[in-house]
Parts: C-alpha cells; structure tokens; sequence
C-alpha cells in the first residue's frame, strides 16, 4: 500500500516537472518562430498547465484502465468548479466577466450534455457497451480546433498589452528541442507510474478505479489549477481565477477526452449516470450564481455552497 502510495506521488512529480520542461522547450522554440505571446499563451502555456490530465488519461486509457482515464476528466471537472472556485470564491468573491458568462459558462453546460450523451451508449442507444470511439474523439477534436479559433479571435479583438502577455524565456534550439523531448518522456512514465500506483491503491482499499479516478487521481491532476486560482485570487486577479477554470474544462472534455479516444477508444463502465449528473450540475450552479444570484459574482456565500456540494458529492461516491 505504502509503495503504491510513494509510486503515486513520484509519478506525479515527474508529471509536474514533464509539463514544466515541456511549456517552457515549446514556448522558446514558438518564440524563436516569431509567434506571437498572445498565441504561445492560447495554446502552448494552456496546454502545458493540462498536460497532468492529459499524460494520466492517455496512459491510463493505453494500459487498459479506461475507468481511470474518464474518470479524471469528469472528476477533474467537478474539482474544478465545486472545490477551486468554492475555495477561491471564499478567499474573495468572484466577479465573472461578460463573455464568460455569456458563452464561456453555457458552451461548459453544452459541452458536458454532449460528452454525457455520448458516454452513455447503453442507455441512449441500447448498446451493449458505453464508449467513446475514434470517431467521436475526432468529432471532440474539431470542435476544440473551433474554440481555440474563436479563442484566439475574441483575444486579438481586445489587443491585450504586453505587460500582460505571459513571460517567455528563450533557449538554444537544442536545448529546447531537448526540454520537450525530455518533457515528453517524464510525462510519459509519470504518467505510467501514477496510474499504475492509483490502480494499486484502489485494488487495496477495496474500491474501484472508477472511484479513484474521480476522487484521488482528479484531485492529483488538478493542482496547478487549484493553485492558479487561488493564487489570482490573492492578488485580486478575479477574471484569470474562473476564466483558468472554465478554460479547463473546456480543454479537458474537448481536446483531452478526443485525444484520448482517437489514440484508444475508452471503453467505459465503472462511471454512473450520476457522476455525469454531478458534473452538469456543477457548471449548472455556477451559471445560476453569476447570473441569477450573484449579480455576475460569486459570493462567499455561494461558494460555501459549491463547497458542500463537492463534499456532498464525494460522501455518495464513498457509500455507493
């Protein structure tokens, strides 16, 4: 038990220090290629801060525990709402801008209907096995294609000031080349050994991997949210804190679940309607409190409700 614990924690530590290396290679080889900050920010930053979920659902879903591959995703969502924006929402409420409101907010709610439709095969269509196909992960990844696009429009319509584009550090061509390569490849056994020391944890506490994968393993993977939000917050930041999480799981349904099935289909059963039900009514409580409640805040208040949902939520997935 212990060792599968350490097994755990060590895999993730080389996730972390794999998603550093790998942000900071890729950052300085786009900057050497002239790309702009705004476009390094949008794409190679956002993605190295999910590169925990991604390197843990690929390697789970490649070594046959699909369980623990969906399971991070949809626990990764429900973290993120519930517990970090109830969190930073109690350090300081949240004012949630216009266009996250907007659209941001509802495209999470359609987005999680979407992928919930699709996870439940059985049900919706009478099939005998839930899954999520090649053909739904490409499906997954064109619509990604058309958020970063929009993403990147709305960014260079509001002409944001260098003072707030993210900070670059450049490298030699090789030595970058070799921070992603070596990135890669911490990622990769990171991800091996997390996964692996999750499935011996669940295997010795008597519970299943879809359960691990919704609680422990999301919970992992979810640190630099959770300390990116938090942090903002602090220093007052409101508009990154909600805006790094929304961005998270849009990135996670979208791109980490359909790169996932391209590469291996997931096939699903451990995962209940109910946790599908958790993760709409996440985003669902988010969109009533910054548009019904809240005057477009979040309230400490409300994030004390967010925060005993999560709780709540957790206690069914020990008792069932």
């Amino acid at each position: 038990m212990w060792l599968s614990v350490l097994l755990l924690l060590a895999g993730l530590a080389m996730i972390f220090y794999g998603a550093n290396l790998l942000t900071d290679g890729a950052s300085s080889i786009a900057k050497r290629m002239r790309v702009t900050p705004l476009v390094i920010g949008l794409t190679v930053v956002a993605m190295g801060t999910s590169a925990p979920e991604m390197a843990v659902s690929l390697t789970s879903a490649i070594g046959g525990k699909s369980d623990i591959a969906l399971g991070n995703v949809v626990g990764s969502n429900i973290f993120n709402i519930l517990a970090i924006l109830g969190l930073t929402a109690l350090v300081k409420p949240l004012k949630v801008a216009t266009t996250t409101t907007r659209v941001e907010i509802p495209v999470v709610i359609l987005l999680t209907l979407v992928v919930s439709i699709l996870c439940l095969d059985t049900l919706v269509n009478g099939a005998s096995v839930n899954m999520i196909d090649r053909s739904e992960g490409f499906v997954l990844l064109s619509f990604f294609i058309l958020f970063m696009a929009y993403t990147m429009f709305i960014a260079r319509r509001e002409e944001p000031s260098e003072e707030n584009a993210p900070e670059i550090k450049q490298y030699s061509l090789w030595l970058s080349i070799l921070m992603v390569l070596l990135g890669l490849t911490f990622l990769a056994l990171g991800g091996r050994f997390f996964t692996n020391g999750a499935a011996d944890i669940a295997r010795a506490l008597g519970v299943s991997e879809a359960v691990i994968g919704l609680t422990l393993v999301a919970l992992g993977t979810s640190i630099p949210e959770l300390a990116t939000s938090l942090v903002a917050a602090r220093k007052g930041q409101v508009d990154m804190a909600i805006g790094n999480v929304v961005g998270s799981n849009i990135f996670n349904l979208l791109f980490i679940l359909g790169t996932t099935a391209v590469i291996k289909p997931i096939t699903i059963s451990g995962i209940t309607l109910m946790d599908y039900a958790a993760m709409l009514l996440a985003v669902v409580l988010l969109y009533l409190f910054t548009i019904c409640f809240g005057q477009r805040k979040i309230l400490r208040l409300e994030g004390l409700v967010l925060l005993l949902c999560f709780v709540a939520y957790n206690v069914f997935l020990v008792l069932r």
